[in-house]
């Protein structure tokens, strides 16, 4: 009854907490492809096809669901996956629906035609390769009508967290808020793109200001998935243990996530 989690790094690692938080019982194999990372400075195709092999890995492992808990992979991979790769019998959910739906103020499955919402001006922080895509305003453009979308690539702010400077983390993202701020100074609400960003939530927040309602996706991923057990429990596939893996070093991606999440990983080699 495993649900795969996969991400190009670590960052992923927020999502799977809240999840593992929301859904206690649940066990989670976690995959994070740290060989080839960062991914938001790869080719749509070089990311489809990572992102492909990763998910395979996680099938292997029984993970008939796999959530791509990676805001590059759901903008330039999932889509072609669902409609060109993708068995009958298996599912590959991304992460930007729920945070639409919760900007959106609609339930999930709400296919109803798009409407005006109450907000109209949108700050969008991602890694370029998302932003590049337009993702999140094609999924967005589904559902509300009349929303000014800014984004910004946060060039670096990856690497630097995954690196464990959070200096340059810091710098970094009030130098991408200030650059966006020029373009739209007064956005009502921002979403963090990507799932390294809430461990810079606060940094965000302070440089956009109280005003400013910030977005960030692990709980809404995680009560999104809860609901999709819930309607189709079929989805749990055949894997019984919850276990880490990655692509790169084993003993330094786990020193990095147990920095990360302040909690003691041991990830194996996938």
């Amino acid at each position: 009854m495993a649900v795969g989690v996969f991400d190009s790094g670590i960052g992923g690692l927020t999502v799977l907490d809240a999840i593992t938080r929301r859904l206690p019982d649940l066990p989670l194999v976690y995959l994070g492809d740290n060989a080839h990372a960062p991914y938001g400075v790869r080719t749509h195709d070089d990311i489809f096809n990572l992102t492909c092999a990763a998910v395979e890995r996680l099938w292997d492992e029984g993970c008939d669901l796999v959530i791509l808990a990676c805001n590059t992979a759901s903008a330039a991979a999932l889509k072609r996956m669902q409609e060109t790769w993708l068995p009958a019998d298996k599912r590959v959910l991304g992460v930007f629906v729920p945070m639409i739906e919760a900007l959106t103020e609609r339930n999930w499955g709400d296919n109803s035609p798009p409407r005006e919402v109450a907000v109209k001006h949108v700050a969008l922080f991602a890694t370029p390769a998302t932003v590049a895509s337009r993702a999140f305003q094609r999924e967005l453009a589904y559902r509300a009508i009349g929303v000014d979308v800014e984004a910004q690539p946060c060039g670096g702010v990856v690497d630097a967290i995954e690196q464990g400077d959070e200096i340059l983390a810091e710098a970094l993202v009030r130098s991408h808020v200030e650059a966006l701020l020029r373009r739209m100074p007064h956005p009502e609400a921002a979403v963090l793109g990507c799932t390294h960003y809430p461990l810079m939530e606060s940094t965000f927040q302070d440089a956009l200001g109280d005003g400013v309602k910030v977005y960030s996706q692990a709980n809404l991923v995680a009560e999104s998935l809860a609901d999709y057990l819930t309607r189709r429990p079929k989805m749990l596939g055949t894997g019984t243990a919850s276990k880490f893996l990655t692509t790169g070093d084993p003993k330094a991606v786990s020193s990095k996530a147990t920095q990360f999440l302040r909690r003691r990983i041991d990830f194996q080699s996938a």
